[in-house]
């Protein structure tokens, strides 16, 4: 694909070269993304941070990327604080506020809703999660996580053995990084959620047809006994009818240490989109993990700064500026 100018609001305008390119650039930004280096080449660049739905890893990552980057940011959070709660229309809304940034990033809690607010839009703009449809950011941090987790043990993408546990129908990370895993050759799906929450029939024949092997099933036990990623998620609250129907599914797939050292092979990775619920009545990922050097969750969020980083500079055409607007830190950074 061409990124300049482009929007991205689907896993399915990527071909496999395109990960490729995003990993590359992705790759380039690590030493500004841990404050070695700083570059201004956005400078006087605004991106707009438009999040209907509460965000916080998504709407201050997207922000920090631009701002390492040296770009502003110009924030709209829930719809209490925009015009759209005076009933402006998502046309309208884009067409003004896209007069006022040179990128947006958009979440909206209604599938479809960030593609219709892109028609209008006058800039490229990002799908940061759009309802139970995708989050191809997510996805993309998410696969870039599992390549760099694989290469430490000598491994690459093609061949990956991955369980998805939980709350599969409202995810919408599992469903954009199931939509990207049909990029690769060779690769064991396993499924695990209640019936109720299982994974849409689409993206799991999507998968099939790609040639994926998929197998969906309630055992826990069985789904992460043979995988290279555990992959949790949590029960999405915000998606059921009410508090009391997502109760009934709550807490049905812990992870703990002691599940993981029974089932799991000795360098299963284990990550998590986040947030995690640690509520004593979710706990998907219990806080007895947090010292297993196999728990990536906080590398997986870091990675996403440098994912995003990576997105800007493609879709803003400065890739090959980057460095030559950079300087080092002139502040203590070590703790990094």
């Amino acid at each position: 694909m061409d990124f300049t100018g482009a929007h991205i609001l689907s896993i399915k305008q990527f071909e496999r070269a395109d990960i490729e390119r995003v990993f590359k650039v992705a790759d380039s930004m690590e030493p500004y993304a841990q404050r070695r280096r700083v570059t201004r080449v956005l400078e006087g660049a605004i991106l707009g941070n438009m999040f209907f739905e509460p965000s916080t890893r998504t709407r201050v990552s997207f922000g920090s990327a631009f701002n390492l980057l040296g770009g502003e940011v110009r924030e709209t959070t829930g719809f209490k604080n925009s015009a759209i709660a005076k009933g402006e229309s998502l046309y309208d809304t884009a067409r003004v506020l896209s007069g006022y940034s040179d990128v947006i990033c958009m979440r909206h809690p209604e599938s479809g809703s960030v593609a219709e607010f892109a028609g209008a839009s006058r800039v490229p703009v990002i799908n940061g999660g759009d309802g139970a449809n995708e989050h191809p950011s997510q996805a993309l941090l998410d696969l870039y996580t599992i390549r760099k987790e694989l290469a430490d043990r000598g491994r690459s993408l093609d061949g990956l053995r991955i369980a998805m546990i939980g709350d599969l129908k409202h995810g919408r990370t599992v469903h954009s990084l199931c939509k990207l895993l049909c990029l690769f050759d060779n690769i064991h799906v396993t499924l695990v959620s209640p019936p109720e929450l299982a994974m849409p029939e689409a993206v799991t024949e999507n998968m099939r047809e790609a040639g994926l092997k998929v197998v969906v099933s309630e055992d826990l036990a069985h789904g992460i006994g043979h995988v290279d990623i555990a992959y949790a998620t949590r029960i999405q609250e915000e998606r059921f009818t009410s508090k009391e129907e997502a109760n009934l599914y709550r807490g049905r797939f812990r992870l703990n240490q002691a599940i993981y050292t029974q089932y799991c092979e000795p360098n299963t990775v284990i990550m998590h989109p986040l947030p995690r619920d640690s509520r004593e009545d979710a706990n998907e990922l219990d806080n007895d993990l947090n010292l297993n050097p196999n728990l990536a969750i906080f590398r997986q969020a870091d990675n996403g700064v440098l994912v995003r980083m990576a997105l800007f500079a493609l879709i803003l055409d400065v890739v090959d500026q980057v460095d030559a607007c950079a300087r080092d830190v002139n502040w203590y950074s070590g703790s990094r």
